[in-house]
């Protein structure tokens, strides 16, 4: 992050509680509000704002429909009137039970309010997020904003988008169904999935409007991608009552344990890439075969398939079936039915399974990037600079998508990979990256690049890059001279060019059957 740029407000696990109008114009019973969900949310152990609904009513309301029935949120809005100063103490109320503070304002006055008491977070009703004169006055004054956008097109939030981003406001969209409350059949949670997908690097939310007993919606929300939540909530006593979709201290408690079931039934993304519970693989073991020795095998003998079988149990330290290869070499001497020893995999994996293991990583990163190959026509090239046997700590997959005076290829570089410091003596290259990020060296200048970010590479310019998590690359040259890279490291230099680099044909397709 450049030292310049503010801080990103964290949006995600963020969980809205919105008061709206349930403090039924009372500023204790706010109060009373705020002191009965602190426990349950502190108990569930997420992070909460307090949101509050502001309205300058002496211009909000047109004079002429103040005494009005027609409408029937006029009436409500008029009853439930707080004054600046009861605003306030329920604002510093919310802090100091430990709450974010956060208000929806719907008029320019009401966002002049916000900044007066210092209230940390904007939230827009969706019934706001198309009013422009509105969105300007809040991006100017530079809080961290949630969104609601019921009701839009995908057109119309793809303006939003375009029009936070390009005024620098830092913001969350949620998902929401402004029906109150909001039957099953309607709430279309696979919009969530759709926004997602859409907008990746905004954190998309649920604003749910659903019976308060229902905790079945907010699993699924999570599930499709949701992270930021909404919840009306309010306090029933002998007099006040609450409406169909707000939750009362025991609902909002289910509702949030609800979500806490989720997220760990879910798992994160790290356990999705490496599953390894260890009672899983015990339990899959007492399934699985070893391989055992039909016959007598000397030391050093090379197994074939006629020298083994396979049955289970499968024991400590034994061959398992799916890693006994014809061309072993026995490590010692076997009887007939004796289990065959791990011991004999080779330390130092074979080229051929150095190169497989490889594409299947590049062709799952481009899948998951959603980069597409031509796999018929495309050359591949396996770069190793450092030796084949140190690929997946130096080097890369170099895709050719035109091959030509103008040259374009994606780069592909794992989790941990380096390429070395080089320059060309013939070659100028410009870099964009795609997916990712990348940690390059650019004449002797260390530099970080994201999805998007053009950097190039003069004749004669040292370069160099490292990706922690992976990255894909489109590498465009202009100057087709073949063996054109000068490396730093002067003993790379002095490998032959097969000890650089493999080419491949039709992504190594049968090419190593039979090594």
């Amino acid at each position: 992050m450049n030292s310049q740029e503010p801080e990103k407000f964290n949006f995600d696990g963020l969980f809205i509680l919105e008061m709206a109008n349930n403090h039924q114009g009372s500023m204790e019973h706010g109060k009373n509000i705020i002191a009965a969900y602190a426990p349950v949310v502190a108990a569930a152990g997420v992070r909460a704002a307090m949101k509050f609904q502001f309205r300058d009513l002496d211009t909000f309301i047109h004079p002429d429909f103040r005494d009005s029935a027609e409408y029937k949120h006029i009436p409500r809005f008029l009853g439930t009137r707080l004054t600046k100063d009861e605003f306030g103490q329920l604002v510093e109320a919310a802090r100091e039970a430990g709450f974010i503070s956060m208000a929806t304002p719907s008029d320019e006055a009401s966002v002049d309010l916000m900044n007066e008491l210092g209230v940390e977070v904007v939230k827009i009703a969706s019934a706001s997020a198309p009013d422009w004169p509105l969105l300007e006055k809040i991006a100017a004054i530079g809080k961290p904003v949630v969104c609601s956008t019921g009701g839009m097109t995908l057109e119309e939030v793809d303006n939003l988008v375009s029009f936070f981003q390009h005024r620098g406001v830092d913001f969350a969209l949620m998902h929401c169904v402004a029906i109150y409350p909001t039957p099953n059949y309607k709430h279309n949670l696979e919009r969530v999935r759709v926004l997602s997908e859409r907008h990746p690097k905004i954190t998309i939310g649920f604003s749910t409007h659903e019976d308060p007993d229902n905790t079945e919606i907010i699993k699924l929300a999570y599930a499709k991608g949701a992270r930021v939540f909404e919840r009306h909530i309010g306090l029933p006593t002998d007099i006040i009552k609450l409406n169909a979709y707000s939750s009362a201290p025991d609902q909002l408690e289910r509702w949030l344990d609800s979500y806490n079931d989720a997220v760990e039934i879910i798992g994160s993304e790290a356990a999705a890439a490496t599953p390894n519970d260890p009672d899983e693989r015990d339990a899959l073991v007492l399934q699985m075969r070893g391989a055992y020795a039909t016959r007598r095998i000397k030391k050093g003998q090379a197994i074939s398939a006629e020298d083994v079988f396979f049955a289970m149990p499968l024991q400590d330290s034994q061959l398992p079936s799916g890693r006994c290869k014809p061309g072993l070499l026995a490590d010692r001497d076997y009887e007939a039915r004796e289990a065959l020893s791990v011991a004999m995999i080779p330390a130092v994996p074979k080229n051929k399974e150095i190169i497989y293991q490889a594409l299947h990583k590049v062709k799952a990163m481009l899948n998951l990037a959603k980069v597409s190959v031509n796999e018929e026509e495309t050359a591949v090239t396996v770069i190793h600079p450092d030796g084949l046997e140190n690929f997946f700590s130096c080097g890369a997959v170099g895709i050719d998508v035109i091959e030509s005076a103008f040259g374009k290829r994606l780069l592909v570089m794992l989790p941990g990979q380096v390429l070395p410091r080089r320059y060309h003596k013939g070659k100028e290259k410009t870099f964009q990256v795609l997916s990712g990020s990348v940690d390059a060296s650019l004449a002797e200048r260390p530099r970080i690049f994201h999805p998007g970010d053009v950097f190039s590479a003069a004749r004669g310019v040292w370069y160099g890059f490292s990706t922690p998590k992976g990255a894909i690359i489109e590498e465009l040259s202009l100057g087709g001279i073949d063996d054109d890279s000068y490396y730093a490291d002067k003993t790379i230099n002095h490998r032959p060019p097969a000890d650089r680099e493999t080419p491949l044909v039709r992504w190594g397709r049968h090419q190593f059957d039979n090594q």
